[in-house]
């Protein structure tokens, strides 16, 4: 069966088609030689997206998948929001892509229909054929496809979509299309690129934000065998943003070269308002402010007159700055010539990094072509196009083109560091320890800061992040933010301030569980509460949704317990353990998908061995089961390394950590559990997948060891702490 719809927001209108070619959008191009182009506008970092959202355009085209040829978009605002961040990909153009399919779909049909004389409406779409039901006639698309392109273009509401029944593609997968070529060596990343007569560049930034050199030798890198030049980059005008910090660029033929060069430069740097930043005093400056009362951002009841009458319990939690560290640091390529720029990079943002780049060199956006190579990971590091600004200023000033090359230290040391923050939370108790009243306070610099001088308070959509959007359903809860202001680059990291967020939040849930005796299992569902959706505009909060509309993705309970439920029941959840052995659980609701973890461990005097996590996700729509797997199973290895051992610190205003040995990851001996994951079947619109799996992993984690040991972990990371003295 078929069905049709209406899809809202989106217009199938887009280029004109040609005499020869069938281009009903500018996402879908079909060819009379049969070639079906379908270009990714998103970003390829391992999420899969430059297959998933290509596949969904080729299932409701009815296409075969060996016909279509992928192409990847520059960055050009015809594409609508190209910046892969923020899980949206999927969630924001499923219906765009399934329109853009459809709307092709429709033409075919009109001119197979017009051939055989009948009535469109009998006609079907499969293995890149317009069959007719009744006579069992089929012809290829390739027949069709200039009849096609002379048809006017369809409204909106008369495209007919094809049931869930009748999908090839959707809810099942395909291989990725990059596949062969990760896995051969041929993939080309950004440091893959190569283009004539190009110089390789390093650049020495100022270990403190803000600071200005003072003087380096000039000289001493050109003794060094393939050092060209040495060139200046003018330092940031505040706010930063994305532009380039600013500093000394050394340039050789080579990567090495250039790095040897930079180490000969003896800069002096001058003095910033950020020299005497320490994050350890910091740390106390922060968990002073979230005792005091700070900016109401959402309340219910009256949590003060309630509290007089309850036992109360409370407790503080910190996180510290955290590092995104893809395994693929920054990297850029640019070619400037007689005023115009061409970049390669890996960007996840290349919109930004083609309106940076326009400003940075002082021409049209028009000018600025931006070429998306694959990415080595990103976790929104690479949506802050910095990096893409540095090529494109040294390509300008030497003539010639110019790959700017990140080291791992570059990258630690000049990161746009995941916020530190503080908690303080607290609850009025009734008789059997359940919570009446719900205090909390957050306190941590805002990623405004980045954008605007001065800002000392976090925005609403960084409150709508796991903390003004809290689902327990109790009469009294105020939630509050307090100021702090910024002494490093601020960014969002992969799941932004879900991260600390959820940490506390659900250790201080678990925290309120032994402390009544109750499981905490029991206790979570108890106060999550009645089957509702929940109206945060009700109650004070300004809240976002992730950009979402509320009515299509509301703030929904019963698929919050249905997945806390579904996790527990996959980890055994309550069985009897050995000593030493412990399980813990949490679940958290972020880019309008759910997700709960429970954690099984092992502890060893300092050593935690996780033995079994069980995830449960609840997406809506699931278009690419596997992908969404794996996306899961990353979110668990990239939460290890967060809880486990993630943290920067500063002295004197500068990073202290540099490499893998004193800023570690997770490792193939810290990352192999057993992973169970349980993807619920739901008929929701479709939701963010690579994100949402990290948040609930750190307070899982730790709940599972104060089961193992009775330590409870109320700052991060887990290996600052000797669990043998438990």
């Amino acid at each position: 069966m078929t069905c049709s719809g209406l899809i809202l927001g989106f217009s199938a209108k887009g280029e004109t088609s040609s005499s020869k070619n069938l281009s009903p959008d500018i996402f879908l191009t079909l060819e009379p030689s049969g070639a079906i182009q379908i270009y990714a506008h998103r970003s390829e970092m391992g999420t899969g997206i430059r297959t998933v959202l290509p596949m969904v355009v080729a299932d409701e085209l009815g296409a075969d998948w060996e016909d279509v040829d992928i192409k990847q978009a520059t960055g050009d605002k015809k594409f609508g929001s190209q910046n892969t961040d923020g899980s949206r990909s999927i969630w924001k153009f499923f219906d765009r892509m399934r329109t853009a399919g459809a709307t092709a779909g429709f033409l075919l049909n009109q001119a197979a229909a017009a051939r055989w004389n009948v009535d469109p409406g009998t006609c079907q779409r499969n293995a890149s054929h317009v069959i007719h039901k009744e006579s069992g006639k089929r012809i290829a698309f390739k027949e069709l496809v200039v009849e096609a392109a002379k048809l006017p273009l369809p409204e909106t509401n008369e495209l007919v979509f094809k049931a869930p029944t009748e999908r090839t593609y959707i809810g099942k997968g395909k291989k990725v299309v990059d596949f062969a070529d990760m896995v051969s060596g041929k993939a080309v990343f950004g440091a893959d690129v190569r283009l004539p007569n190009m110089l390789f560049a390093v650049v020495e930034r100022s270990p403190v934000l803000g600071a200005k050199w003072k003087d380096f030798d000039e000289e001493a890198p050109l003794s060094v065998k393939g050092v060209s030049q040495v060139v200046t980059i003018a330092p940031f005008k505040a706010p930063h943003a994305f532009q380039a910090l600013g500093g000394i660029a050394v340039l050789a033929d080579n990567t090495y070269a250039a790095i040897k060069g930079r180490e000969k430069l003896n800069t002096q740097w001058g003095t910033s308002e950020h020299d005497k930043y320490d994050s350890d005093a910091y740390r106390d400056e922060l968990m002073a402010t979230a005792e005091k009362e700070g900016v109401v951002v959402r309340q219910k009841g009256d949590y003060k007159e309630a509290v007089k009458g309850l036992t109360t319990h409370s407790a503080s939690y910190y996180a510290p700055h955290l590092l995104h560290q893809p395994m693929e640091p920054p990297v850029a390529t640019a070619d400037f010539k007689d005023g115009r720029c061409i970049v390669w990079a890996p960007t996840q943002n290349p919109q930004a990094a083609q309106d940076v780049v326009a400003a940075a060199l002082k021409i049209p956006a028009s000018e600025v072509t931006v070429h998306v190579t694959l990415l080595g990971g990103g976790f929104g590091r690479k949506s802050k196009p910095d990096y893409v600004a540095e090529a494109a200023l040294l390509s300008q000033k030497v003539g010639r083109p110019v790959q700017v090359v990140w080291t791992r230290e570059d990258d630690i040391q000049h990161d746009y560091f995941h916020s530190v923050a503080a908690l303080k939370l607290e609850a009025g108790l009734d008789k059997n320890g359940y919570p009446e009243a719900w205090r909390m306070r957050t306190v941590f610099p805002s990623i405004s800061s980045t954008f605007a001088k001065g800002v000392v308070q976090a925005s609403a959509g960084e409150m709508g992040m796991g903390f003004s959007d809290l689902p327990f359903d109790l009469p009294h809860i105020l939630c509050e933010n307090g100021p702090a202001s910024a002494h490093v680059r601020i960014g969002w990291l992969r799941s932004v301030a879900n991260i600390q967020h959820a940490f506390g939040i659900h250790s201080f849930v678990d925290e309120l569980a032994a402390r009544a005796g109750i499981d905490p299992l029991t206790y979570l569902n108890r106060i999550i509460g009645r089957d509702r959706k929940i109206d945060l505009k009700a109650e004070g909060a300004e809240y976002s949704n992730y950009g979402a509309p509320i009515e299509k993705y509301p703030v929904d309970t019963a698929r919050l317990k249905h997945v806390l439920n579904t996790a527990a029941r996959s980890a055994d959840w309550g069985r009897p353990l050995p000593a030493g052995q412990g399980q813990g659980i949490a679940v958290h609701r972020s880019f309008v998908s759910y997700i709960a973890i429970a954690v099984r461990v092992r502890v060893l005097g300092r050593k935690v061995l996780i033995e079994q996590v069980d995830l449960a996700i609840d997406c809506g729509l699931a278009v690419h089961p596997e992908r969404i797997r794996s996306q899961m199973e990353g979110s668990v290895v990239f939460g290890i390394s967060l809880a486990m051992m993630g943290k920067a610190t500063m002295k004197n205003g500068a990073v202290e950590q540099s490499n893998f040995h004193d800023a570690p990851v997770a490792r193939i001996t810290d990352a192999k559990p057993k992973i169970n994951v349980s993807l619920i079947q739901s008929d929701a619109p479709p939701g963010g997948v690579g994100e949402p799996g990290v948040p609930p992993f750190a307070p899982a984690l730790c709940n599972a060891i104060f089961a193992a040991t009775g330590k409870r972990i109320r700052s991060l990371p887990i290996n600052e702490y000797d669990f043998a003295e438990a």
